[in-house]
């Protein structure tokens, strides 16, 4: 028996048994890869079927494409409605101010006053209210570009000149 193994019949035939059986284990760890292949691409894949990767990344592309052209389109609505808001918004009272004051210097405690409304063009109106004892008036101006339409008054030019500045009035004319 040991002349068997030692001939070049025995020693081929025992290379070939040790080949075969790395093959074999080779094949083992080739399929457990290929079945933890199989189960990653379920995961990335979900249940579609005989779909490989190759049409699920077509797939997700174009999809992606889909939703970018979507929200472009939706970007596009938005800034449409946005630029309707500004000019909307334009017009609107964007600068006040209020401007108190005794018009008839009787210390009736500053009963008078001037109210300047104005949007961002300092166009706008101009209210007065000047009160004396018995009686009250009200006046109201139009106001184009910071500029009375008539002529304003000093305390109607201030409410204007401030309602423009942004200032807010000394704290002894708040209201």
């Amino acid at each position: 028996m040991a002349a068997a193994i030692t001939d070049t019949q025995g020693i081929i035939a025992i290379a070939a048994a040790a080949v075969a059986v790395i093959a074999l284990a080779g094949c083992g760890v080739l399929a457990i890869r290929v079945r933890r292949l199989r189960r990653d691409q379920r995961l990335v894949l979900g249940e579609h079927g005989e779909r490989d990767l190759i049409l699920h990344a077509a797939s997700m592309q174009e999809a992606f494409e889909a939703l970018r052209d979507y929200v472009e389109e939706t970007a596009l609505r938005l800034d449409g409605r946005l630029a309707g808001v500004e000019s909307t918004l334009r017009g609107t009272i964007a600068h006040r101010s209020l401007v108190r004051y005794d018009a008839y210097n009787e210390l009736s405690g500053r009963q008078s006053m001037s109210i300047a409304l104005l949007d961002d063009e300092g166009s706008g109106i101009v209210l007065s209210c000047i009160h004396h004892r018995d009686q009250a008036r009200v006046y109201a101006k139009r106001v184009q570009e910071g500029r009375g339409e008539l002529e304003l008054s000093p305390e109607e030019a201030e409410a204007v000149r401030m309602a423009l500045a942004g200032e807010a009035p000394a704290p002894h004319e708040r209201a």
